[in-house]
Order: structure tokens, then sequence, then C-alpha cells
């Protein structure tokens, strides 16, 4: 019987050259969950991703996708995986000389040998999920961020996937489109029975949306829980995320010397 966790990571390693970026990460997500991933800039979220989708290989760990470890799958078979995985990527990343129509089409008719005429009907059923039928032959540029976004989304569920990775939807979205987009994400996770993991600093909204959430600090998870007890922790690494507040175990500053020896300001006093 096929396990429910279509994501398994399991002491996950991963640095740049000699510095460490992720330290034994541990994590599982369920069939059907939309998951977030949270924590500081830097702290690894996108490089998680990148691990989920077999551009970056771990030091040592291993994350698995429906079975199969990423890292040791060659390259047909990754590719034949990446297939069953979308992507959203924070600005759309769409394709500025194809109109929306063909946006969304692209991967159909790359990956597909479905006929055009059922093509038309597919790229218009991802339309209609995301709200934009009737923007089909519009460009890029003639969209607003919040429209290029869902188009994204609809390219990203062309082919049906098992999984869809997020990162940073809601950059850059007025409250509405921020609002609209959170929504889309929760119902095509259901109304698909994907797995939606979503890399973002916008705890408010996510917490309206997702199932889970994991965070991330100095490379490990720091705190991991359901949005009611991510709201009720006291935990200060938690508490200071969730408030956005300055003072807390997040610090503002990165490491540097003292500042007074940076401005050479360390003098003999006589």
């Amino acid at each position: 019987m096929a396990s429910d966790n279509l994501i398994e990571i399991k002491n996950l390693n991963f640095s740049y050259d000699t510095r460490a970026i992720l330290k034994g990460i541990d994590m599982t997500m369920r069939r059907g969950q939309v998951v977030a991933i949270m924590g500081g800039s830097g702290s690894g979220k996108t490089t998680l991703l990148r691990l989920i989708g077999g551009a970056l290989q771990p030091s040592s760990g291993y994350a698995k996708f429906a079975g199969q470890v990423i890292h040791q799958l060659n390259r047909d078979a990754l590719f034949k995986l990446r297939r069953k995985m979308g992507m959203l990527f924070q600005f759309g990343a769409l394709f500025t000389d194809l109109s929306v129509f063909d946006n969304v089409a692209f991967q159909m008719r790359e990956h597909t040998n479905l006929p055009e005429a059922m093509i038309r009907d597919l790229v218009l059923m991802k339309l209609h999920a995301v709200g934009l039928r009737g923007a089909h032959h519009l460009m890029p540029n003639e969209l607003s961020g919040g429209m290029a976004r869902r188009v994204a989304l609809a390219r990203s569920i062309a082919l049906d996937p098992m999984l869809i990775m997020y990162d940073e939807p809601f950059t850059g979205l007025d409250p509405i489109s921020l609002s609209v987009i959170g929504n889309l994400i929760r119902r095509l996770t259901d109304a698909l029975g994907m797995t939606s993991i979503v890399v973002t600093h916008d705890v408010q909204e996510s917490l309206k949306i997702v199932d889970y959430v994991y965070f991330i600090a100095d490379g490990v998870i720091a705190a991991e829980g359901t949005p009611q007890q991510v709201r009720d922790s006291i935990a200060p690494f938690v508490h200071q995320f969730v408030h956005g507040e300055e003072d807390g175990p997040v610090p503002f500053h990165y490491p540097a010397r003292q500042y007074r020896k940076d401005l050479n300001l360390e003098e003999t006093v006589v």
C-alpha cells in the first residue's frame, strides 16, 4: 500500500563550499496537504525546494518524492519525476513572447502527444480554474502582477502534478490579489488531491490556508506545528517571527566585527 507521505526528508544536509545552509532537516508532507516553510531571509527555504526538485544534491541525508530518493535518480528518471511536480516562481516567470494561452499550453505541447483540440480545451479549463479564461489572448506585459501570478499557477497545474512548490507566491501583491492567490492554492490543492509547499514570509495569510508549518532557523527546524499551534506558541523564535518583532532570537545585524574597529576608531587614549 502506498504511503500517505508524498515527501519524506531525512537528516538532509547541504552546504555551499564550507558554508552550511541546511543541517539535518527532517520533514514529512502528506498527500493533499498545504505545508508552509518559513524562516528568515537566507535560512535555506528556497535551497530546500531546489533539493526536492533535484536541482541540487545534498551533502548527506536525502529527500524522497513518491518513495524515490531524488538525488539517486539518473537524468532521465529525474526528468520523468519532475513532470509530476509544478513550480510557481516568485514573480511568475512567464514566457514574455508567448500569450497567456501559449504559456499554459507549453508543457502540454512539450511533454505530451495530445491533439491540439484537446490541448485547447485543457488550457481553457486550467485558466477557468484561476478565473482568467477570458484573458487567454493577452500577452504577459498586459497583465497585472496578480493576474500574472494566476497565469503562472494555471501553467504549473497544466500536467496535473502531484506536487506544486510555491516560492514566495504572495510577494508584491495587493491585499485582494494576495487573498485570491492564497484561496486558489488551498482550493486547487483540495480539488486535485496534490501536495503544496509554500515558501513564504507572509505569516498571517499563510496560516489561513495551510495544514502545517515548518520554521527554519540556522539551518535546522526551529519549530513546527499546525496553524493554531503556531499562533499559540510561546517559543521566542516563533513569537518573534509571527508578530514581526525586531527584538528576539533572530538578530537584525549579520555577524561582524565591532563597529568601532570597522570605522577605525580603536585609538589609544592618552
